[in-house]
């Protein structure tokens, strides 16, 4: 009876796993009927080449006049005359406010009249004094009495003078801050005046670079406000002292300023060179995926996809960066020339994924663009 029993189990365990092999491989043919393998990611690439990259410091630099003052009144006076218009260019000496003199050229003519007394006394005087009539004092008296009467009228001439305030030299000339018949209290504004060609651009170094800076060296500037215009001048000054907040020293550059396009207080882009030139992979900025960990970019290969079919795949390169330019940053360790780099869609993509690459559109590439919003 045991038996039977025993053969009867041994014989339901024998069914039992017959059926459950039979399911198991039912299954895993359904699975592989209908498993999905994902198509390859559409990307766009390019070969790397290497190019030569002068070494450079972009840095932002201010627009400062070589000549900028504000002309003001020496004397107390009310304006009688304006003879200028804001904006516009004066040279050197041009008259630009007369102050009321009419009280000081009557004091002039009576000063004159005195002079010419004191000449005609000094004169007869002096007669006398030779045919020894009168004495030498009262000669010394009228010699004395005739220069001052010279100095007063020179004085008052210069009082004059000083009430025709002219343009100190040449440059345009900012919005006139007087009006015809004010008064004007010794020092009161009148108009500013800038000399603007040429005009000088301050920037800051860091004090690293400054074994690589001196007088005549080439900078290149460059002014998105002026549709991306660019101009060129050379180092003039270097500041005798590094600033102790931010370890820059102050560089100056001279520039050519045709037709007055920089004016002062515009901001620059500055390029200073700070070094010998160097080479680099340029790659668009869209083929780097940045990240805090460090910059990488994803390079094509031949290899297998994920459904152990040969195919196109990416491996991801870390790579170290400096300087950029227009749509490039320059890449100088990483990658190899010859390497072909995935230059969009990098944020979708990971190691041994398979790509499809589709060039018919590319992201830019332009070392110096011109957008055309610009």
């Amino acid at each position: 009876m045991i038996k039977r029993i025993l053969l009867l189990l041994a014989a339901a365990a024998v069914v039992i796993t017959g059926l459950g092999y039979f399911k198991t491989k039912q299954i895993q043919a359904a699975i592989k009927e209908h498993s999905f393998t994902p198509p390859p990611e559409a990307v766009t690439s390019l070969v790397a080449k290497t190019d030569t990259w002068p070494t450079t410091l972009n840095v932002v630099g201010t627009v400062a006049a070589i000549h900028g003052v504000t002309v003001s009144a020496d004397l107390p006076g009310t304006v009688a005359n304006i003879n200028f218009d804001s904006g516009k260019y004066v040279k050197a000496g041009d008259i630009l406010v007369e102050l009321d003199t009419r009280e000081e050229r009557a004091q002039l003519a009576s000063l004159e009249a005195q002079r010419d007394l004191a000449k005609v006394n000094y004169a007869r005087i002096k007669q006398l004094v030779d045919e020894g009539v009168m004495s030498k004092q009262e000669y010394d008296t009228a010699t004395a009495n005739q220069r001052a009467t010279e100095a007063n009228v020179a004085q008052i001439k210069a009082t004059i003078e000083r009430k025709t305030i002219k343009a100190p030299f040449s440059g345009v000339l900012g919005i006139r801050q007087a009006n015809l018949g004010q008064y004007l209290a010794p020092g009161g504004a009148i108009v500013p005046l800038q000399q603007v060609d040429p005009i000088y651009v301050n920037f800051g170094v860091p004090q690293d670079v400054i074994p690589h800076l001196h007088n005549g060296n080439t900078v290149q500037l460059t002014s998105d406000d002026l549709g991306g215009k660019k101009f060129t001048g050379r180092i003039s000054a270097l500041d005798s002292v590094v600033d102790p907040g931010t370890r820059n020293i102050t560089v100056q550059a001279i520039v050519s300023n045709p037709g007055g396009a920089l004016r002062p207080g515009m901001f620059l882009k500055v390029d200073v060179g700070v070094g010998a030139n160097r080479q680099v992979i340029p790659l668009p900025a869209s083929a780097i995926n940045f990240a805090p960990y460090g910059d990488s970019v994803y390079v094509i290969t031949d290899g297998k996809g994920m459904d152990g079919k040969p195919s196109r795949v990416v491996q991801q390169h870390f790579v170290k960066i400096e300087g950029s330019k227009g749509d490039q940053v320059g890449v100088v360790s990483g990658v190899n020339p010859g390497d072909e780099i995935v230059t969009s869609g990098v944020f979708k993509l990971r190691n041994n994924m398979a790509v499809a690459v589709n060039n018919k559109v590319t992201p830019g590439n332009d070392p110096a663009p011109k957008p055309e919003d610009n």
